[in-house]
């Protein structure tokens, strides 16, 4: 049950992106069609599920054992990014379309505070290895709700009367905000 409680906190109640302002940038970037915001989310989702398991076993294996926890924000950085250009070769590989839809954002995926913040969270929080994977799962599904709830509306907002004043990033940023407001609503309905 804890599980899945922490997949529900990392998912909406404490989501990355609309709570803790963690992944901005793919979030405003990527944001524009539905399609590309899904695949974004996909990838992103499978590197934070990765580097919580990988992170979590090089902290409780290497740096706790060693005493060199001081050492975490770069061996954290050094595996995401190692995760990143894997799953950067294989959607180039295998699905070129989708390697050119995501652009630029795909390799930002390596400097996203969102996946780096789950590693330190993990560790501050003391999830178990499971715990920490479930972690992942979540704030990915998390990270990809946020995108796809925003492409949905940016792509409404394309047939709609917007003022020549709001229209591009003021309507964009108005829009992550009340989203945003919208998700703190749920702030203190799980503590995990």
């Amino acid at each position: 049950m804890k599980v899945f409680m922490i997949f529900i906190s990392a998912a909406i109640v404490n989501n990355f992106v609309l709570t803790y302002f963690l992944g901005i940038c793919p979030f405003l970037g990527v944001s524009k069609r539905f399609d590309t915001a899904i695949n974004m989310g996909m990838a992103t989702t499978f590197v934070m599920t990765l580097t919580a398991a990988i992170t979590w076993l090089i902290n409780n294996y290497i740096l706790i054992p060693f005493d060199v926890t001081f050492l975490e924000y770069v061996t954290f950085i050094i595996a995401i990014s190692s995760l990143v250009q894997f799953v950067e070769m294989f959607i180039r590989k295998n699905s070129p379309p989708l390697y050119r839809s995501l652009g630029i954002f795909l390799p930002l995926i390596t400097t996203n505070c969102a996946i780096l913040g789950l590693a330190l969270f993990a560790v501050l929080r003391e999830y178990s290895f499971i715990e920490s994977i479930f972690f992942g799962v979540g704030a990915g599904a998390g990270f990809t709700l946020a995108l796809v709830i925003m492409s949905g509306i940016r792509e409404e907002l394309e047939f709609a009367d917007v003022p020549k004043s709001l229209q591009g990033a003021p309507m964009t940023l108005l829009v992550a905000g009340m989203l945003a407001l919208a998700f703190m609503g749920f702030a203190g309905l799980l503590s995990v």
